[in-house]
């Protein structure tokens, strides 16, 4: 495939323009990288705190630290995604090589951010349960699989974006109304059984058709004992469509790359 043969060919650049995300994330800050753990911790104690008010002491805090941690990761590679390309306009103009590393090396440096912060999330989970006289799933294993879909899709969106802001420079004002949407329609802040009870069966197969849904409810089920996932036909055809959704992604950014330095 043409877009791993660009990656192993240029795996040094793809090398420093991670270092380069990473480094430049952090650069000035008193506190560096417990930022990545902070914010997404503030917001999960925010949600819980105001959960509570409304559904009292039931809500489940450790699904909200899944949740949250989750969504973060979406969120900023979708973010990072868009300015990736005409934040580097002098490099794109100036110099050849293949543009995809440039989502792709916005997707790895926050894989690498959310690698770190789910083993500070992994702790949090673990200890909430124990409170509870419990322990972490036995399908924890299985995150590593998780991590890898949530990060191909996470590259489509962010592939998909970046593209789109080079030709349409109100792709960031669109975006970010569509993410404050698409974060009430995912179960950031609630589970499928929420959905269930609410929205009944008859419609939980239409609601997974939203990736974010079955990503997080996987990585609930892989970490908290008992979680509900939705082993069904309907669930197995959400988890493929996203994959087709890379595809198409990659074949747009293909074409679209091949006037960015005329746009830019």
């Amino acid at each position: 495939m043409n877009l791993l043969r660009d990656i192993l060919a240029h795996r040094e650049l793809l090398q420093n323009l991670v270092a380069r995300d990473i480094k430049s994330r952090y650069k000035g800050s008193a506190l560096g990288f417990l930022w990545s753990i902070l914010n997404p911790l503030f917001m999960a104690v925010i949600y819980i705190f105001f959960l509570r008010l409304l559904a009292g002491r039931g809500v489940p805090h450790e699904d909200v630290i899944i949740g949250v941690f989750a969504w973060q990761f979406t969120v900023q590679c979708v973010t990072g995604g868009m300015t990736c390309i005409t934040g580097n306009s002098n490099l794109v103009k100036k110099v050849y090589f293949p543009r995809v590393l440039l989502p792709i090396s916005v997707v790895v440096a926050n894989l690498i951010n959310f690698l770190l912060t789910l083993a500070v999330q992994l702790v949090l989970v673990a200890v909430l349960l124990a409170m509870k006289g419990s322990h972490l799933a036995g399908w924890t294993a299985a995150l590593p699989a998780i991590i890898v879909y949530h990060s191909l899709f996470n590259l489509s969106l962010a592939l998909l974006v970046a593209a789109a802001n080079v030709y349409f420079r109100d792709t960031q004002h669109l975006v970010g109304l569509l993410l404050s949407a698409w974060f009430f329609v995912s179960p950031v802040m609630y589970n499928l059984s929420f959905v269930e009870k609410f929205a009944g069966p008859a419609l939980t197969p239409a609601y997974l058709l939203n990736p974010v849904a079955l990503i997080i409810t996987a990585y609930r089920a892989a970490q908290v004992p008992g979680a509900l996932f939705p082993w069904s036909w309907s669930a197995a055809g959400a988890w493929v469509w996203p994959l087709a959704l890379l595809v198409l992604a990659w074949r747009i950014f293909q074409r679209a790359q091949r006037n960015f330095a005329d746009w830019l």
